[in-house]
């Protein structure tokens, strides 16, 4: 046996930094990213600064702290580009610690801190999370390469079956996020609970609990970052890749409990539904916020047997239940309710729209065969009217207006972290009652036109505006007093709160 004295090779040896890949595999801006840093300071926003509790204020943060940040900005990048190219993290490794890549200050400044072992440790850290993140996103090269990808995404969405109530009400709702993403031109989109519940036609409650139970465990959706004040949640628009190997338990919820005998067994085995749904998406887009088709009118079964019958028309009963997912029992109800309002007719075993069924108008051919007795609706409004659902929409639309001005005016009060004061009167003049903050100011110097008055000479002071919560604060930077100032002010008003008590 062959005997050797050499210790054994660490496993996370550092080599020449081209190994097999180089600068030149990269794309431009990745090389140049490593090759001199962040030089426009792309990833500096946020770095050297973070928001204040009133989350509106900019807060500026220690240069070490904020340094810090921006060097893990520029890591993660590198990180991220090197993932792309099918590198690896021995290949990070390499680039980020050689001593002529400025984009791997951050990383060489730990290694000279804590020492080498430290860097690689977060180095592989931050693969791991670049790794991550570029497996389940997509790289978009072009604006004509963001179309493709949600041409693809609406295909597959479409051609999904959405078993079940719940199913068909994540249907709706990945819809309106659908939508909010061909605006953005990508599927990274912002969107808010109450906007996209009014784009769906649903409740902010049945929305979480889609979010929560479908669309995040199978994988459509992920929420990148919690809105905030006046801007919406950040969210991804994914394949629903978890959809096909996800546990059968957490999904048996969402199956229909139809389904068709099998002869030998006298069981249920199979779902009643196909494993492939067909139909048109932008229909039930478009239809989906009516309040004809609220959760007491026609429901999200008629948007898919619609937007079934939309993609091909005459249909047979069995194959419409393939196209819409939708069950047998459920497929011949609302059928039956929509052939009352004159928005379907069938000929023989096939069921068809009526030509002017998308615009919410009723039966116009002499042939079309209706319910018995059944006056065709001239309108969505009617249908909703007879289905006794209208007006649904515009009350949530009303309410969710409501419940932004109140949180907008909460965000107001919080930014100016104003008390309302206390002035009382002794002998004929005001002494203000101290407050926790020593900035408080009487508001006994308030005119009453709503202007602020000088208290030395009694005009108005053009440097000081009046608070949402009646305080006064000033406007004028340069006219703001110290912290010192304020904190002797307000023990001199502690001192003659006191005599005066």
């Amino acid at each position: 046996m062959p005997h050797h004295t050499q210790q054994a090779e660490p496993q996370r040896r550092l080599s020449h930094p081209y190994g097999r890949l180089g600068l030149h595999q990269l794309r431009p801006a990745a090389a140049e990213l490593i090759l001199l840093g962040d030089l426009t300071g792309r990833y500096a926003t946020g770095s050297y600064s973070r928001l204040g509790a009133d989350g509106r204020t900019l807060v500026p943060r220690e240069d070490r702290q904020g340094a810090a940040d921006h060097g893990h900005r520029i890591t993660a990048a590198i990180a991220c580009h090197v993932a792309r190219v099918g590198g690896t993290v021995d290949e990070l490794t390499r680039l980020l610690l050689h001593p002529d890549h400025e984009g791997g200050r951050h990383p060489q400044h730990i290694a000279l801190r804590s020492g080498l072992s430290r860097a690689l440790d977060y180095i592989h850290r931050v693969w791991d999370s670049a790794s991550a993140a570029v497996s389940s996103t997509t790289m978009l090269e072009s604006r004509h390469h963001a179309h493709e990808v949600l041409a693809a995404l609406r295909d597959r969405i479409e051609t999904t079956p959405w078993r079940g109530e719940r199913g068909r009400t994540a249907l709706r709702v990945l819809r309106a996020h659908l939508t909010f993403a061909e605006i953005a031109g990508g599927p990274l989109h912002h969107a808010s609970e109450r906007q996209t519940a009014e784009e769906a036609g649903i409740s902010r409650t049945t929305l979480r609990a889609v979010y929560e139970t479908v669309l995040k465990p199978r994988g459509w959706l992920r929420r990148l970052r919690v809105g905030h004040g006046r801007e919406g949640s950040t969210w991804y628009l994914d394949d629903g890749s978890a959809d096909h190997h996800g546990d059968s338990a957490s999904l048996s919820r969402f199956r229909t409990t139809q389904y068709p005998p099998d002869p030998a067994l006298e069981e249920w085995p199979t779902p009643e539904t196909g494993t492939t749904a067909d139909i048109d998406s932008t229909v039930i887009a478009r239809l989906m916020g009516r309040d004809a088709f609220a959760h007491h009118g026609l429901g999200s079964s008629a948007l898919l047997v619609i937007g079934a019958l939309h993609l091909r028309p005459h249909q047979t009963v069995g194959e419409l239940i393939g196209t819409s997912s939708v069950s047998r029992a459920t497929t011949y109800r609302t059928l039956r309710r929509l052939a009352e309002h004159g928005l379907v007719h069938h000929t023989a075993e096939t069921w068809a729209l009526t030509p002017r069924a998308l615009d919410g108008f009723g039966n116009s051919l002499p042939e079309a065969v209706t319910s018995t007795g059944a006056e065709p609706a001239q309108d969505w409004d009617e249908v909703a009217e007879r289905l006794e659902t209208a007006g649904i929409a515009a009350q949530r639309k009303a309410r969710h207006a409501t419940q932004r001005a109140a949180y907008r005016e909460a965000l107001e009060r919080l930014a100016e972290h104003r008390s309302k004061a206390v002035v009382i009167v002794r002998d004929g003049r005001p002494v203000l009652v101290p407050a926790p903050r020593p900035d408080e100011i009487p508001s006994a110097w308030l005119a009453t036109d709503g202007s602020v008055l000088d208290p030395a000479t009694g005009q108005p002071a053009p440097d000081w505006r009046v608070a949402t919560d009646d305080r006064l604060i000033l406007i004028t930077p340069a006219d703001q007093r110290s912290y010192d100032e304020l904190a002797a002010a307000h023990a001199e008003a502690l001192s003659e709160w006191e005599s005066v008590a």
